[in-house]
């Protein structure tokens, strides 16, 4: 059965480059490649065009993150697609 679920990948950079376009692709780039290494290593592939990212500043955020104060987070979240990628769904800050 081919289904489709959800993964995240990430990337980290420095939180003082927060309002450079070019830095944030750079970072965007990361966070999908991180995101499709972590499916390939699943056996499933990224479905091309479903990538959305969400960028974290910690400065400007209400979540506690004690564990990376200083660092920009980048998460992207892709569609999964082949067998058994249905039960892989990105919920919270993992990937379940």
């Amino acid at each position: 059965m081919n289904g489709s679920g959800t993964l995240f990948g990430w990337a980290f950079g420095d939180v003082a480059r927060f309002e450079d376009e070019a830095y944030l692709d750079e970072l965007r780039s990361d966070a999908l490649a991180n995101a499709t290494k972590d499916a390939a290593s699943r056996g499933f592939d990224v479905e091309a065009g479903t990538e959305t990212y969400t960028v974290i500043n910690p400065h400007d955020t209400l979540a506690d993150l004690s564990t990376t104060p200083d660092q920009l987070i980048v998460r992207c979240t892709v569609k999964l697609v082949g067998p058994g990628a249905e039960k892989i769904h990105a919920e919270g800050p993992m990937n379940g």
